[in-house]
């Protein structure tokens, strides 16, 4: 039996529906207990923060956290060097996620903003189900291996038979929007009400390989 192997690329484009805030906060001090009360402070000032904006209370998600310890090289009294405890840093990392929407966006923004917590902040733009991106891209990948086979068929004189085989990976899409808004920590001065009230993310592009075999005749 003669074969013919063809892989095919699929593309498909959607406009980004969901939005997804990344807040880290890094707090340090010299004592362990102090430093995790102080990153609780923050964290407890962001939830309220939230709240009195009308967010539900749990909307605010851990997705990262971690106790360090800080160490210094030191020189002592004979000139020796040896490490030093200078004190311990926790980093808490937070997520925010909700339906895009420009107002709530603000809204979201300046909550966080009037919390005084100071944290990092980082917003991607995605899709709240990718399914169906990923069901155009199969379609578009599937067509353009059959185009490819057919014109491969015509030009050699010979027929496209039945599909025998299908290879595809099934790795995970990358779904977010080119367009990210980053915030630093000092950005709580200057945000205001209208701090995103005209943001149009770039669209969503996915492509993929789908490999294809068929029986030529």
């Amino acid at each position: 039996m003669r074969t013919i192997t063809v892989r095919g690329t699929g593309k498909a484009t959607a406009k980004p529906d969901y939005v997804v805030l990344i807040l880290s906060l890094n707090t340090t001090d010299k004592k362990y207990q102090s430093a995790m009360d102080k990153s609780s402070e923050r964290i407890e000032r962001l939830q309220k923060s939230l709240e009195k904006a009308g967010f539900e209370k749990d909307i605010l998600k851990t997705t990262y956290f971690n106790v360090n310890t800080n160490y210094n090289n030191k020189k002592d009294y004979k000139g020796d060097y040896r490490r030093v405890l200078e004190g311990y840093e926790v980093k808490h990392e937070l997520k925010i996620s909700f339906d895009f929407d420009t107002d709530i966006l603000s809204k979201a923004i300046n909550a966080i903003s009037d919390s005084v917590s100071e944290p990092e902040l980082l917003i991607d733009f995605t899709l709240k189900d990718p399914s169906e991106i990923n069901n155009d891209m199969l379609k578009s990948a599937t067509e353009n291996a059959r185009k490819k086979a057919e014109i491969l068929c015509s030009s050699l004189g010979t027929t496209l038979g039945e599909l025998i085989n299908i290879d595809y990976d099934w790795g995970e899409l990358d779904t977010y929007s080119p367009t990210k808004l980053i915030f630093h920590d000092h950005y709580h001065r200057v945000v205001n009400i209208h701090a995103a009230p005209n943001i149009i993310p770039e669209e969503i592009n996915v492509s993929d390989t789908v490999t294809f075999v068929w029986e030529i005749t």
